[in-house]
């Protein structure tokens, strides 16, 4: 240290003087990057955006105009055609007629208001706030976001589109502020009203208060407008027709939203408030020129165009996806070919409906049919039966999911045997010779232990020893559940995903009596894959969709092999049995249009005989029967004991199969045969009947009681109820002789044939 700044130190206490650079820093408390950013240079930075932000914005609101409203002009009509390309439907005009505001109820006007924007009649058109939140998730790629006022919903409805991008979201701004500017708010909320989709093809509130209420906007009460007005946040997953226990729980939350909201706004009185219920919706209503099985066709082919969309990412969900199919201009051609589908409507009626009279039997009236009729080369539905009318019963029977399929699943099993090469707990391989104790209510075994299930036969029936085609021909379910733990469920549930039912089912042993759901529809592509030699089918009803602005190819409907063909084939060989000595002998086997031709498939009867099914299929065709009990009024699961004036029990073997044959032998060209690659060879000789001392009891055992299943979902199998296919002989009639080679005749019949055996059990 220098003299100089010794004695400047002493002066100033003794402190040595900090270095230069140290020195600058205390005094102003800046060094490099700091003096960058002061706080002046950030305000005067900040200043200069806002600047040139309005200045944009003020641009923008010179430039950009108020439209021509044009997205609700062009709203078209689809079309829909025959594989050949002959019309077969065509969805009308846009469901729509607009109302002035003043025909709306004020109440009900406010509604919409409570729901979507309650600032409505104060604010400028905007959200600043929403819009800005909109236009940053849209920029990281979040999606589109809520928030935007009632204003602005019109204008991107009317005026704009629904895509998400950031000038479309500036656009819409500057138009809704110009819009207020110009309009007043009654304006702009009937337009909101009148354009908006609300579900089931209806635009507009009008439109809406119809298909939902059956009345005129001006008749709708505050209760029915509050649920109008929730439907706008998700039409379809709140439609209380389809919803399922989520959606109708949302709706009502939502419901509740609304109406709390006018009584905090003060538009309606908290006691009224209070005594207020939720208006359930009447059921859907089809649009004109949707009758009989057109609308069933249209609305499967819908689904199946709305998926293909979702899959090709033209639209995010299935909201979006429908939302652009509501749009129109397609040309949809389905694969239904026109002679088959007269064909399948002429044999339901001739074999059942026909029959059924609600006069003489109530029961008749809880009777519903689905059919599903499939090329197993092509995967093409050349046939599809929904239901008695789609106007008459919305529901889809050919695709419904919530009815079980019963023993049409065990097939599935023995697929999944010899797939894995699975053996019984006595180490023999599993094949259509492979001899199981098939005693009723016999203990099901694995590594020794029972396993807690111990289903019953038909009627109680005890069998002994007997071979797995026996036991397939006799739907006998000791056997088969047995055999499902032998194979190992987990490997029987994924042979079944593969083969085209729903995936991750649970894998118990109760589920190789078919109590899962499943759809006709899904039915025909199991069996479809089997009858192609194993390679996937997924069963496809359209062929091909136009439209102007956009390419939907459809997916091929055949993929890889998902079983071996010697698997498929031994299945197919083991179903020929079903029909030539078993449960479908007297409808299939014995039918004078069969000539020759061969034949595989499955019977079918659920618990409390609530469903009954027959799938069959020749080297050509494959098709899936199912019969459903519902009751009309509310929906529900019902029996159909002595439906269509059988005696007792409706079975798989009686008007399923009755209809299967009609049809499908009505339709053949010429007689084929299976091209099978198995040691089991294209056909089985018929094996012995039971002994005297297997013969069912002559009194009919107590019907197991279940759970009503519910109709949003398959029914859970946690303990389900037993399920067997009828043997071959009546309880009735004496028994055959051991020696007999093939069963006598059923001693009683249904109309239009003989009928299987009564059964308590399912079959």
């Amino acid at each position: 240290m220098g003299r100089a700044e010794e004695r400047r130190a002493r002066q100033r206490g003794g402190r040595r003087a900090a270095p230069k650079g140290r020195r600058a820093a205390a005094a102003g408390g800046r060094t490099g990057i700091r003096r960058l950013f002061t706080w002046k240079k950030i305000l005067g930075t900040f200043f200069t955006l806002c600047l040139l932000g309005m200045g944009a914005f003020i641009v923008l609101y010179m430039l950009i105009d108020i439209p021509e409203g044009n997205a609700d002009a062009e709203l078209q009509s689809n079309v829909y055609e025959y594989s050949d390309g002959s019309l077969m439907a065509r969805d009308g005009d846009r469901n729509r007629e607009i109302v002035d505001l003043a025909r709306v109820p004020k109440p009900v006007q406010r509604t919409f208001v409570a729901a979507e924007n309650k600032t409505f009649y104060k604010d400028s058109g905007v959200d600043l706030k929403g819009t800005a939140r909109g236009v940053l998730n849209t920029l990281s790629g979040k999606g589109a976001q809520g928030g935007s006022t009632i204003t602005q919903q019109y204008v991107k409805n009317y005026y704009l589109t629904q895509e998400q991008t950031v000038s479309r979201k500036l656009k819409e701004l500057v138009i809704s502020l110009k819009l207020d500017r110009e309009k007043s708010k009654d304006y702009i909320l009937a337009g909101y009203i009148n354009t908006s989709y609300y579900g089931r093809g209806a635009y507009g509130i009008q439109a809406a208060a119809q298909a939902y209420y059956r009345v005129d906007a001006e008749d709708l009460t505050v209760e029915q407008g509050a649920y109008l007005a929730a439907l706008l946040q998700a039409p379809n997953q709140y439609d209380w027709a389809i919803a399922g226990d989520t959606g109708k729980k949302l709706v009502q939350e939502r419901w509740n939203y609304v109406l709390d909201n006018m009584v905090e706004q003060k538009w309606l009185d908290a006691g009224e408030r209070a005594g207020m219920t939720f208006p359930v919706p009447k059921e859907p209503k089809a649009a004109p020129g949707m009758e009989g099985q057109t609308g069933y066709l249209v609305e499967a082919a819908n689904a199946a165009v709305k998926q293909q969309l979702v899959e090709q990412g033209v639209a995010e969900d299935l909201e979006q996806a429908k939302a652009l199919l509501d749009r129109g201009g397609y040309t949809i051609t389905l694969n239904i070919d026109k002679k088959k589908q007269k064909a399948l409507e002429k044999a339901v009626k001739d074999r059942l409906t026909s029959k059924l009279d609600p006069k003489k039997r109530a029961v008749d009236a809880d009777v519903q049919a689905g059919a599903v009729s499939v090329d197993p080369k092509t995967g093409k539905v050349v046939a599809l039966y929904g239901g008695v009318d789609y106007v008459k019963h919305y529901t889809n029977n050919a695709t419904r999911k919530d009815y079980q399929p019963a023993s049409t699943f065990k097939p599935v099993i023995l697929a999944a045997a010899v797939e894995q090469g699975a053996e019984t707990q006595d180490g023999v391989p599993i094949t259509a010779d492979t001899v199981y104790n098939g005693d009723s209510k016999r203990p099901v075994v694995e590594d020794g232990e029972k396993v807690g299930f111990a289903p019953p036969n038909e009627n109680g029936t005890d069998y002994g020893d007997i071979t797995v085609q026996e036991a397939m021909n006799k739907s006998v379910n000791s056997v088969f559940a047995q055999m499902g733990v032998d194979v190992g469920m987990t490997e029987v549930m994924k042979t079944a995903g593969a083969l085209g039912m729903s995936e991750n089912l649970d894998p118990f042993p109760a589920q190789t009596l078919g109590t899962m759901g499943a759809s006709p529809m899904q039915m025909a592509g199991v069996y479809a894959t089997l009858a192609n030699h194993g390679k996937q089918v997924t069963p496809s009803i359209v062929k091909s969709v136009e439209h102007k602005d956009r390419t939907i190819e459809m997916p091929d409907p055949v993929g890889q092999s998902v079983l071996s063909r010697r698997a498929a084939d031994t299945v197919t060989s083991v179903l020929t049995g079903v029909v030539d000595d078993g449960t479908a002998q007297a409808s299939v086997r014995d039918n004078p249009l069969r000539d020759g031709q061969q034949v595989a498939g499955k019977t079918g009867t659920s618990d409390d005989n609530k469903s009954a099914w027959f799938t069959g299929y020749t080297p050509d065709l494959v098709t899936s029967v199912g019969l459903f009990g519902e009751d009309p009024k509310t929906g529900k699961q019902v029996p159909m004991y002595k439906a269509g004036g059988v005696d007792y029990r409706v079975n798989g073997g009686g008007f399923p199969a009755e209809i299967w044959a009609a049809y499908t032998f009505g339709v053949l060209d010429e007689v084929s045969e299976f091209d099978l690659e198995t040691e089991q060879g294209a056909g089985v000789a018929p094996t012995r009947s039971p002994s005297p001392s297997e013969t069912p009891s002559q009194t009919p055992t107590e019907e197991p009681t279940t759970e009503e299943p519910t109709t949003s979902a398959p029914p859970s199998t946690t303990s389900p109820p037993p399920t067997t296919e009828p043997p071959t002989q009546t309880p009735t009639s004496p028994p055959p002789s051991q020696t007999q080679t093939t069963p006598p005749p059923p001693t009683f019949d249904l109309p239009g044939g003989p009928d299987e055996p009564q059964n308590n059990d399912r079959e």
